[in-house]
């Protein structure tokens, strides 16, 4: 697996997110595809340097901005203090091991970005089941991820689409597919299971 920590202490911006014009085009299409204008609580795992962690804290009261590398959290919480930003709780952990909101606390927002492909089969399940426990009825789900193969890629982007959309009750509201990515946002239509 790649050691995501050396990329972040190499260069505070490994993957080009504050001037790619594949990651401002997604940045921009995630931000448009949420339907409501406010959350309560948004859930962002893979956060990296906090380049949509910012703009998301315009249209939630609280991110839980999530990363496994210490040196992207340290990045993003310089950008968000540079910009006057306090209504992050950033979390520095690896996921699904380890889950930043306490057993029933429950987020309206949980994005999952350029993330989910580095998981293998059984944690990947493990990470479908604790963000659908924590996503509160009404809330929405947002996946997207780069769709071209790539080295240390253990799933392909439409399998683990697919796995999320046949959990039971969520709904597809959102989709989006072109050669680089794919974006899908689905609606929650129940409550997490007890």
């Amino acid at each position: 697996m790649t050691d995501f920590d050396a990329l972040y202490r190499a260069s505070e911006d490994p993957w080009s997110v504050h001037t790619a014009w594949y990651e401002q085009r997604k940045r921009a299409l995630v931000l448009a595809s949420l339907a409501q204008p406010r959350y309560t609580a948004a859930l962002e795992l893979g956060c990296g340097v906090g380049q949509l962690t910012a703009p998301l804290t315009a249209r939630c009261q609280v991110v839980h901005a999530v990363d496994m590398s210490p040196s992207a959290i340290h990045h993003c919480r310089k950008q968000l203090h540079a910009h006057g930003i306090a209504n992050v709780a950033l979390h520095v952990m690896t996921v699904p091991q380890v889950w930043p909101l306490q057993p029933g606390e429950s987020v309206d927002l949980v994005l999952v970005s350029e993330l989910a492909y580095d998981f293998s089969p059984e944690p990947f399940e493990q990470l479908l089941q604790q963000c659908w426990d924590s996503l509160s009825a009404g809330g929405q789900w947002v996946m997207c991820h780069y769709t071209p193969d790539f080295n240390d890629r253990q799933q392909a982007t439409l399998a683990l689409h697919a796995a999320v959309h046949r959990l039971d009750g969520l709904v597809r509201c959102v989709a989006h597919e072109d050669r680089q990515f794919r974006l899908v946002v689905w609606h929650k239509t129940k409550e997490p299971r007890a």
